[in-house]
């Protein structure tokens, strides 16, 4: 996934293998993970001045919606993704597909893109894996655009 996200952004891409233990962001009357919490608890870990995304196995929510892919500061520093609806045991290949895909999102809105109303665009919303499953893992030409990535591939 690295490699993927050096090739769409055009910047380095540093591992931390840190673990992080999201208990602090659990809610008991949802039995699911707030990601705004793990966001802002991200940022305050926050090393260097690049962003930094939080890959996580549990699942995540806000309270406006039913669960998350994922969450991301828009125009800020740090984004989060789950994979724990992304799975499928008999596919086991689509992980780490949905996985990009999801990161490149979120990513982007720490870039200040928002929703792209192109279905293929990676900033397309996506409330389902299916929906995941349809659109690109890059960027359109005018999301490119609007974050000066017109150049790279």
């Amino acid at each position: 996934m690295a490699a993927h996200l050096e090739h769409i952004f055009g910047l380095p891409c540093l591992i931390d293998e840190n673990r992080l233990d999201p208990t602090f962001a659990f809610n008991t009357g949802r039995n699911q993970y707030y990601a705004t919490q793990m966001l802002q608890h991200l940022f305050t870990l926050r090393q260097w001045p690049g962003r930094v995304l939080g890959v996580t196995p549990v699942d995540l929510f806000v309270p406006v919606l039913t669960f998350v892919f994922g969450e991301a500061q828009l125009e800020g520093h740090c984004a989060v993704v789950s994979h724990f609806r992304l799975a499928e045991p008999d596919r086991p290949e689509l992980l780490l597909e949905r996985l990009k895909k999801e990161a490149v999102h979120e990513l982007g809105h720490t870039f200040g893109l928002r929703h792209c109303h192109r279905w293929e665009c990676v900033m397309s919303s996506s409330h389902s894996v299916e929906r995941l499953d349809v659109k690109s893992a890059s960027f359109c030409a005018e999301c490119k655009q609007a974050m000066n990535l017109s150049s790279k591939p």
